[in-house]
């Protein structure tokens, strides 16, 4: 039994045709009031109308809830019912789980604020701060260490606070991308 080969032709790259079709850069169109100079169109206005608003808080709120979220959690830590207690359960899973959802919630915080969903970005930073407070319990720091540094830090520049900073982390990272 013999097989058929057929040879397939193959046209080489040179033999293809050449493109005509010529690429040029896209450019986006400048709102209208930006090149006009004129004034805002009533959509951007209702934007930042709502983005600035005032905040419309249904309870009063104080500083001092940070602190008694910290001594709950804590004594949630140390009774170590992790069958009743979120904070618990979440430390008993360890510091890289405690961590994993801080950074969870943090890209949540995000999301929401890049979609200028006040409301969600609201629900969103107290779930942030919770686990802020738990992965603080974990690493044994109380609430008065952390305010004590950003005490230190007041009046000071971010870059000048930041180009303070040992430069052992940077060697530590292998990165010059920290500052």
């Amino acid at each position: 039994m013999a097989k058929d080969t057929k040879k397939k032709t193959v046209k080489s790259k040179a033999a293809a045709a050449p493109r005509t079709k010529k690429r040029t850069a896209t450019v986006l169109p400048m709102p209208d009031q930006i090149l006009a100079g004129g004034a805002p169109r009533k959509a951007v206005l209702r934007a930042a109308g709502k983005h600035l608003a005032p905040l419309d808080v249904p309870a009063p709120g104080d500083i001092e809830v940070l602190q008694r979220l910290w001594d709950t959690i804590e004594s949630r830590r140390t009774a170590g019912e992790s069958a009743n207690s979120h904070s618990a359960r979440l430390m008993a899973r360890g510091t890289a789980k405690v961590a994993q959802k801080l950074g969870e919630e943090a890209v949540e915080c995000v999301i929401e604020a890049t979609q200028g969903n006040r409301p969600e970005l609201i629900l969103e930073s107290a779930d942030l701060l919770y686990h802020l407070m738990v992965v603080w319990v974990d690493a044994g720091i109380r609430p008065e260490e952390v305010w004590s540094e950003l005490t230190r830090r007041e009046g000071i520049s971010g870059i000048a606070e930041k180009a303070a900073r040992p430069k052992g982390i940077l060697r530590a990272a292998d990165t010059t991308k920290l500052p």
